[in-house]
């Protein structure tokens, strides 16, 4: 997440040679693009005035409830709990000591 998408998708798309799409409103406005693994990199601005640049990981998930609420009992805030992105799965973020982790089940 950054303000400056367009330098950061030109970034990524030369370390990884692949090329970002246009934004995609039900990803919150990123720039996505699929790597040769089938793994994604999503970029895209900051939705509110208290975000701020940050990289943040999305780990995939058979049951994302039960992992948000194991992260939960170890310690971590809940930011975003799970959330239905129609065509793309569900998502979740946690907070645990500063850093952020989200969660994607699709």
């Amino acid at each position: 997440m950054t303000p400056e998408v367009d330098a950061a998708c030109e970034t990524y798309s030369l370390l990884h040679d692949v090329k970002f799409g246009e934004s995609a409103p039900m990803l919150g406005g990123a720039r996505v693009t699929e790597l040769e693994n089938g793994g994604k990199i999503g970029i895209r601005r900051p939705l509110r005035d208290t975000e701020k640049p940050i990289v943040r990981h999305y780990i995939l998930v058979n049951d994302i409830q039960a992992t948000v609420e194991a992260a939960e009992k170890s310690g971590a805030e809940v930011a975003v709990p799970p959330m239905e992105l129609p065509g793309h799965g569900q998502c979740a973020i946690v907070i645990e000591n500063g850093i952020e982790s989200g969660f994607w089940q699709l």
